[in-house]
């Protein structure tokens, strides 16, 4: 969610961009589920950064720069 509120971006606009539906997001959001690993790799290559970016949390693997 943080890569979504840096980019100003709606769970809307990264669910029609990436095709996850916005169910999913929720769902993430209130911690009844986790993302997969299509999921993962979808919104790594929306936001530019790794998928390690989402499972540690590390910005060092990621591609800002890129954004």
């Amino acid at each position: 969610m943080k890569l979504m509120e840096k980019r100003g971006e709606t769970a809307y606009q990264v669910s029609k961009a990436t095709g996850i539906s916005q169910g999913a997001f929720s769902n993430w959001k209130a911690g009844l589920a986790c993302p997969g690993t299509k999921s993962l790799t979808s919104l790594a290559k929306h936001f530019g950064v790794t998928v390690d970016y989402f499972i540690n949390g590390d910005e060092e693997d990621s591609h800002e720069g890129d954004i």
